[in-house]
């Protein structure tokens, strides 16, 4: 591993803000510099004009004097088992620059602390200079090492039901953070017994998050008796009315990724494969429309939260129909009230909030740019959205309860364009490919759909591990190739009935890959072998449950009647799997 220092990390705004806030929790600190540290896997040894090109690829940030470190070392890194999306796209461009003997670079932020700092003193800094959800803090820049760590992938495990009957799921629910309803529990332990053996950690897995609050919403889906009266409606139900009284010009709705509605004439600038010529089609421009919310990452990591809220949302809008544009987004957020030092309002009181959410002022600094960020680095702008604070007190039964929202709102949406025959999705037949579009897997984004419906009274332990092993990544670069390669066959002239054109495009959100496979072939009646071995992955030794579970942003799955050539267009990692009867 080569060690090469960068420039300054902080320009010198956000070094005073950032000393000032160290000094305020660890008065013991009298000074601060920071620097960005890279780390390369190289196989074989660098040339002189090769060490000359990687250094000046290094040579960015911001135009502050570069400084001898003095202090204690807090090196802030990515997550063991990890790749960074700055790691992918700066491995990209060392390639293309032909320094091929790099493996894959990585980057780190150098702090030191300058004070006589305790051993407490050091912890409370590192929970200021790092996102334990994406990132680690070492003693040594020489331990960044372990980034470029390869082990073998751990063996799936089972949960010995035949043996130990309900209690063992029972206790596999907890240990997994799978968030199992009690019914649910009930339910495959009966189908296993019935089958006649025990269910490995990844169906567990799968079943948990395809059956989560999150995916299914179980709750706004579920019937309603009031007062003895069974209701017509679930509340799901009352909000799809609105479509069935009034659906003129509606061409999809509440069936998939996002809903389409009529659009004008006009010419779409294609190419046409035959002539390899760009040119106006006329023909109808159908548009599409997406809101969904992402509120349980937002509270506990704003910036990344709605990050990859608005990713999720970019992702869903590509992959509606047979493959679609997305063209401009909106966020928005609803919190409690600020209570910005200073500047605190007669209104606002400080009822407290719980631990494992941050407050509402992080959550307006850091949210709002998170959104921005993916937006702007995926190449849409995110151009309208809306703000607003609500805590009020109201008298109940049970007393006077205050009502607000230290759980945050986090609206994320958008606008795109689909062509007339993509709007609807095509039956995968038997025999179809299902292409595997996004990054690798890593041990990251582990049981997210499960992770947002845990119980609010989970224990702190139980809580703490859920949440940042459910984190993803924000990688905007790789959520644009897959959104480049499955909308190539979306603006091309070639009839949408061809052999090699998009049959269906699916996201793959909390599902994760391997559910996602599943749904995607169960939609059309037939099956999927699945080799959890064969999925890309990063060679970090994570068990085939986390492999195949794990999510992010980025992914999207395909199906098409032969491996489509725009696959290789965008230079992805992908997974071809070839479709069986349902028997």
């Amino acid at each position: 591993m080569l060690i090469l220092r960068g420039a300054p990390a902080l320009s010198a705004f956000r070094h005073g803000k950032l000393l000032e806030q160290l000094s305020q929790k660890v008065p013991a600190v009298t000074g601060l510099y920071a620097e960005f540290a890279h780390f390369a896997d190289v196989d074989g040894e660098l040339t002189a004009d090769q060490q000359q090109v990687l250094g000046r690829l290094l040579k960015y940030g911001p135009s502050v004097p570069v400084q001898e470190p003095t202090g204690r070392l807090f090196l802030v890194v990515p997550r063991l088992g990890t790749i960074s999306p700055w790691a992918s796209k700066a491995s990209d461009i060392a390639h293309n620059c032909g320094l091929q003997s790099i493996q894959r670079l990585e980057r780190g932020i150098a702090y030191y602390v300058a004070g006589t700092l305790s051993d407490a003193d050091a912890a409370l800094i590192a929970a200021e200079l790092h996102d334990r959800m994406t990132q680690r803090v070492l003693a040594q820049l020489e331990q960044a090492s372990d980034l470029f760590s390869h082990a073998q992938p751990k063996p799936m495990t089972s949960v010995d039901i035949l043996a130990g009957g309900r209690d063992a799921l029972a206790q596999a629910n907890i240990d997994l953070g799978l968030a199992l309803a009690e019914d649910e529990i009930d339910y495959l332990v009966a189908a296993f017994q019935g089958l006649k053996r025990n269910p490995n950690d990844i169906e567990l897995m799968m079943f948990a998050q395809a059956n989560s609050e999150h995916c299914r919403h179980k709750i706004f889906n579920a019937s309603w008796d009031i007062d003895g009266q069974a209701q017509e409606k679930s509340l799901f139900g009352m909000i799809k009315n609105t479509y069935q009284m009034h659906n003129e010009g509606v061409l999809s709705a509440y069936k998939d990724n996002a809903s389409v509605i009529v659009g004008n004439v006009a010419g779409r600038f294609f190419p046409n494969p035959e002539t390899r010529q760009y040119g106006a089609v006329q023909e109808p421009v159908h548009i599409l429309m997406k809101v969904e919310t992402h509120n349980h990452p937002t509270a506990i990591a704003p910036f990344s939260g709605a990050s990859t809220g608005s990713g999720g949302e970019i992702r869903d809008e590509g992959a509606t129909g047979r493959g679609a544009k997305p063209k401009a987004g909106l966020t928005g957020f609803t919190v409690s009230n600020l209570r910005i030092p200073g500047f605190e309002q007669p209104w606002e009181q400080a009822y407290g909030k719980p631990e494992r959410i941050v407050d509402a002022l992080d959550i307006m600094i850091e949210g709002p740019l998170g959104g921005a960020a993916f937006n702007n680095e995926f190449g849409r702008p995110a151009l309208t959205g809306y703000f607003r604070t609500f805590e009020q007190a109201i008298n109940t039964p049970h007393g006077e309860e205050v009502r607000g929202y230290h759980k945050p709102i986090m609206l994320a949406g958008g606008m795109g364009n689909i062509r007339e025959d993509h709007v609807q999705k095509g039956e995968i037949t038997v025999g179809a490919k299902l292409i595997v579009l996004g990054g690798p897997a890593m041990l990251i984004g582990l049981g997210g759909g499960a992770a947002s419906s845990v119980a609010t009274g989970a224990s702190r332990q139980t809580w703490t591990s859920l949440r940042y092993s459910a984190k993803t990544l924000k990688w905007s670069a790789v959520a644009r190739r897959s959104s480049t390669a499955a909308g190539s066959w979306a603006t091309t002239t070639r009839s949408p009935s061809s052999t090699t054109s998009a049959r269906a495009v699916s996201p793959t959100p909390s599902l994760s890959w391997s559910t996602t496979v599943a749904v995607v072939a169960a939609s059309s009646c037939v099956t999927c072998p699945m080799t959890s071995r064969a999925w890309p992955r990063t060679k970090s030794g994570a068990t085939s449950r986390k492999s195949v579970t794990c999510w992010l942003s980025a992914r999207s799955i395909s199906s098409v009647s032969r491996p489509s050539a725009s696959v290789s267009v965008a230079r992805l990692p992908w997974s071809a799997k070839r479709l069986k009867s349902r028997t």
